[in-house]
């Protein structure tokens, strides 16, 4: 099972920006998919930002434009970039890992918008 670290959360004012960073145990180019997801208070886990093996990405609408998923150079890390930061954007965000027989998720990092 791979192990996973999200770090990058903090505080920020509306309109601002945010890296997030998944390090992974070992490379993740042999896993199916490393996504984000997040967690509001009272709400359930949603999919934010999916990026497959192969390359091609797909994000939540409520994020397109404004959120970017991608790879570093280290072949262990997933970034997610977002820009134009909303208070509905609040919650805990996590980095999952899916491979074919099992799904690894990280501790989680907070992430609060600020109107």
């Amino acid at each position: 099972q791979v192990q996973l670290v999200e770090s990058g959360g903090g505080l920020v004012q509306a309109g601002g920006s945010l890296i997030l960073s998944c390090a992974a145990s070992r490379s993740i180019l042999s896993i199916n998919a490393m996504g984000w997801y997040r967690q509001a208070p009272g709400k359930q886990r949603e999919l934010v930002a999916v990026i497959r093996s192969a390359g091609s990405t797909n994000y939540a609408d409520s994020v397109k434009g404004r959120f970017t998923i991608s790879r570093g150079n280290a072949k262990n890390t997933v970034f997610l970039r977002m820009n134009s930061l909303k208070p509905e954007d609040t919650a805990v965000y996590y980095c999952n890992a899916a491979e074919l027989s099992r799904s690894s998720w990280g501790q989680g990092t907070q992430v609060t918008v600020s109107s």
